[in-house]
This record gives C-alpha cells, structure tokens and sequence, in this order.
C-alpha cells in the first residue's frame, strides 16, 4: 500500500478549518475530502460495491486530467470510503460521521430509498451535499440533495407504456419490502387505472430484503400468467433477484409467456443470474452498457483498466465483493459517475467547494455523458434520455426503445393525469 500523503492534515490548517466553520475539509496538500457512502457488505452490497468502484476510478480519472480548480488551485479529490453494511440506521451514523468527523465537501452514496430516507434530515442538519443515483420513486425534494437517479416518469412509467403498447393486460407487481418498491406501484397502480386495467387484474406482493424462497409467489405468477397478455413488473432489489430468477425460469416461465421488466437488474445484477434462461426480459435504464457512442466506448474501456491498477492519487484501492471476472458498467454507475462531473464543474463555476454556492451553481450544468447530454434542473433531477433493453445470452441489452430528453418529474401528481 503506497503512503497517503494526500490524507495528512497540518494542525495549523484544521485549526483554520475550524475556525471559518467550514462544514467540509480542504488540506494543506490542496486536495478535497469527498465521501462515498455504499454497502460493501450485506444484501446491498451486490450493487453498491460496484458504485464505490466507479466513484474511485471517477475521481483518479478526474485527479489525473488536473483536478477541481477553485480559487486558481487545482484540489486533488481524497476519497473517504465507509461501509454501511446495508443497515439503515448506520447509513445515518456514516453519513454523520462524514460530514462532522471527516468534513467531506460533497457525498456520492445510498441505493435504497430507506437508506437516502434515513441519512436526508443529516444532510438537512448539516448543510451536506448528497448525489443519489439509484432508481427511486419521487416525491421527495430536499435542497441538500441531488438526484441523478431515474424518476418514476424515466423508467417504471415508460417500461408500463412499452408493456401496454405491447397488448399486455395483466400486471404483476413484485417488490422488495420498502419504500420505493411501495411507493412506485402505488403510482403504478393509479397510472393503469387511469390506462384502463381494472385492479382485478393487478396484484401486488412485497418480499423482505435477502428473500430466498420464490417457489410460492413463482407458482402464483405462473397461474396468473396462464391465460396470457401477463407480464411482471419486477422492484425486487440486492441478492433476492438470484432465488426469485432461478425458480422463475426453473418453472418453465419465459419473456415469451410472462416477461419480465425490472428496474433494479442491471448488466452488474445479471452477472449473478442465469441470463441464458432469461434471454428476452427486459429493463429500463438511462443508460446500457450496449450504447454505441464514443463517450460510453472510452468510458467502458478506461473503467477496464483501471479495474486493473485501481488507485487514486496514487494510492491503491482493493477492490474487493466483486467478482473480477467480466466486469461490466450499469445505470447506476454511469449516473454515480455524472453526479461527480456535475459537482466539479459547480465547484469550478461557483469558484467554491462551500455546499450553498455548489447547489446553486449545479442548476443548469450539462454534461455529455456516454447515454447522451444531461442538465441538471431546477428540481435537482435531470434530463436524460431513457431506454428499454431487451436481455441477451451474453448479460448485455439489445436496445428496443429509445425516450430523448425526458425531463425528471418527481412528484407523480403532476404525471397522473
């Protein structure tokens, strides 16, 4: 392991941190503490430990291309990388710990909306800054956070129009156990209504997070399934996908007599799913790693090699709950790596790293990023394209649909018309 010299703080210049009570750390070596806040343990830890990874490898790319130039120097990002274990009220515990102890200027982190729900009011408390890159459900705004994520209106509404222009007419609704999965049907529920299925075509069934035995619901789904025109809207999240998939196709189940759409499957998750039998389901994302674009060809090539020295500032990282065999790129980690760029350029036009300067300079910054340009709106939440993708044998996603410029609306009252 090389020495950190980046992480050195002189008592002289903590001191002065202090005394201007700045609610984050800038350090003698001009770098600027960042947090990364992902389950690298526990059921989660099978999606968020790829997001750390990339946040790592978006800040050497960044450090290495000269840095964040603020005040006419150019900071290094000194990432500050905790574990939350997938136990929501330690989310909160880390986060704190990050912007008390740690005085990050900025936290890329959460996938769950219990775990962003759990750590908002710290950032509120704080005056933190927080960028979200998970699929989530909306109704929600908070001046403290930033959602690079898809809103509902950018992934689950448009896979339902994709299923209904598709003749389906009875839907399945199967989640985990929490708030988005919850929250989204809900809004589901009202949207198919509005769409003309009646609710005796609709079920709706929730698992807990970790949930191994699917041979009940599977056998129920495939009832439901067996007059045709069925289809599974799937925000099922973590490791329980691997048993609900399995026993999904081990029942002879198939996108062909009840496909399934999912929002929590990535080309990541399918590395751990039988995907020869599951050729066909689908996903909606604002990114696929299939995506032919010079932006998203140099960013899957550049991740590669940086899998194979993984540092940053010259420091070595072990990647580690990963398998390292055909790493791939997703959604989520695309937008984690968005949330980044947008934040260095605020800081630079903001010519600051203070929290209330950065969020008002984010509003309005594009970045052109492998799925397409994005801008960050008033409402925190971005403009992006969208896209449905056909699952292939190989893990990969055969785009089938494209949405340009969809504009993130979280709140469903204004959709559900």
């Amino acid at each position: 392991m090389k020495k950190n010299s980046l992480s050195l703080l002189t008592q002289s210049c903590r001191a002065a941190a202090l005394a201007a009570g700045l609610a984050f750390t800038v350090n003698a070596a001009d770098t600027v503490k960042v947090g990364v806040l992902h389950s690298l343990s526990g059921t989660m830890a099978i999606s968020e430990t790829s997001l750390k990874d990339v946040l790592l490898f978006t800040f050497d790319e960044i450090n290495k291309s000269g840095g964040i130039k603020v005040s006419g120097k150019n900071y290094m990002i000194d990432p500050v990388v905790v574990d939350p274990a997938s136990n929501w009220p330690l989310f909160a515990e880390k986060a704190e710990q990050l912007l008390v102890k740690d005085k990050v200027a900025v936290t890329f982190g959460c996938w769950t909306s219990v775990s962003r729900k759990s750590v908002l009011p710290v950032y509120e408390r704080y005056n933190g800054l927080l960028f979200y890159p998970v699929q989530y459900e909306g109704e929600e705004l908070s001046k403290n956070i930033f959602y690079t994520a898809e809103a509902v209106n950018q992934q689950a509404i448009p896979a339902v129009d994709y299923m209904l222009a598709e003749g389906k007419k009875k839907f399945y609704l199967l989640g985990s156990d929490y708030v988005y999965p919850r929250t989204t049907n809900k809004i589901l529920k009202q949207y198919l209504k509005l769409k003309g299925i009646p609710e005796t075509d609709i079920v709706e069934i929730y698992t807990p997070f970790g949930h191994t035995d699917y041979q009940t619901i599977v056998a129920a789904i495939k009832q439901f399934a067996a007059g045709g025109s069925a289809c599974v809207i799937s925000t099922l999240n973590g490791d329980t996908n691997v048993p609900f998939f399995k026993e999904y196709a081990n029942a002879g189940l198939t996108s062909e007599n009840c496909p399934v759409v999912s929002f929590s499957i990535s080309e990541d998750e399918f590395r751990g799913l039988p995907a020869k039998q599951l050729v066909g389901q689908l996903g909606c994302w604002t990114y696929f790693m299939s995506l032919k674009t010079p932006e998203n060809a140099a960013f899957v090539k550049n991740f590669d090699a940086w899998l194979k020295d993984p540092q940053v500032a010259g420091v070595d990282y072990k990647v580690t709950g990963v398998d390292p065999k055909g790493r791939v790129t997703c959604s989520p980690m695309n937008l984690s790596r968005i949330g980044v760029y947008l934040w260095k350029q605020a800081c630079e036009k903001a010519d600051s790293f203070e929290p209330d300067k950065v969020a008002a300079a984010l509003i309005g910054q594009k970045f052109k990023g492998p799925a397409g340009e994005v801008t960050m709106q008033a409402n925190h939440h971005l403009v992006n394209n969208v896209y449905i993708g056909e699952t292939l044998a190989s893990g990969q996603f055969k785009i089938i649909k494209t949405f340009t410029g969809v504009a993130a609306e979280p709140f469903s009252e204004k959709f559900l018309k």
